[in-house]
């Protein structure tokens, strides 16, 4: 007969962890961190890199990494040494686009406002205190805006940003000026409390917002906020361009247009547009 062989007790005595237990979840937040880094790297990363950008043993970030790679989501060139981003990362990102319907919907939206001003036209959603960039139409011009799908932005100092900050409640409003304050980007940056609050109370009355080198120097934008059936945002559009062809009789001539067509989307999607606009 052969003995029975009771399964080797862990360190402390403690008998292995079950499927879904602690050590698998620790194992799961520390590998989406892995990724969330390798995300927002501007380029590929090494290993010794990636494991100080999330406070890990290299052994251990090693051993996760090697576990994405097998899935898809990250990949290594060997011959750099460098850590990116895979495929099946992307296959999923792609799939919450894809369960947006507006995100789609607006595309064609976004095309039309780049052919009516020349300039890039864009898509943003809010996501816990910033906007982030997930569609885009580039303009033709050789001097133009382009900005990063995925990339963030401040509520305070963006178009995108303001027109979404305006379209929230007073009470998430005074919220986020608590919890994040005002911090400065630039020397037009907005940072006093009272003077953001009446720009707020601005944008809802026109319909628009308007950012004046607020984020970065030398382009400016003009947004609009997309509604849901509840008159709550469901995103912003936006122009952005160079101040050199954005300038403030562009500006006042393209930011009903730039509402219009909010208004015409949020219709489309069912929405309730809120502005006396």
């Amino acid at each position: 007969m052969t003995p029975h062989r009771a399964s080797p007790p862990t360190r402390r005595g403690r008998t292995p962890s079950k499927p879904g237990g602690p050590s698998q979840v620790q194992s799961l937040t520390r590998g989406l961190s892995l990724l969330e880094a390798l995300a927002h790297a501007e380029g590929g990363l090494t290993l010794t890199h990636i494991a100080q950008k999330v406070n890990l043993p290299a052994s251990t970030a090693h051993r996760l990494l090697n576990t994405l790679e097998r899935q898809g989501y990250v990949y290594q060139d060997a011959d750099l040494s460098l850590w990116y981003v895979g495929l099946q990362a992307y296959t999923v990102g792609s799939a919450f686009l894809a369960n947006r319907d507006f995100v789609s919907q607006a595309h064609h939206y976004l095309r039309r406002l780049m052919e009516q001003s020349g300039e890039t036209a864009n898509l943003a959603v809010l996501d816990g205190t910033e906007a982030v960039f997930i569609g885009q139409v580039q303009c033709r011009e050789m001097m133009r805006l382009l900005v990063k799908l995925g990339s963030r932005v401040p509520l305070h100092a963006s178009g995108v940003g303001k027109a979404i900050f305006a379209a929230l409640p007073d009470d998430q409003v005074e919220a986020i000026l608590r919890v994040k304050g005002l911090p400065r980007l630039t020397h037009n940056t907005i940072v006093a409390p009272e003077i953001m609050r009446q720009c707020l109370t601005q944008i809802r009355q026109r319909g628009y917002s308007f950012d004046d080198e607020e984020h970065a120097l030398g382009t400016r934008c003009v947004a609009a906020s997309v509604y849901d059936e509840h008159a709550e945002p469901l995103g912003a559009i936006s122009l952005a361009g160079p101040v050199a062809r954005l300038t403030d009789e562009r500006i006042k001539a393209l930011g009903p247009v730039v509402a219009h067509t909010a208004q015409e989307l949020t219709n489309r999607l069912g929405g309730r547009w809120p502005h006396p606009y």
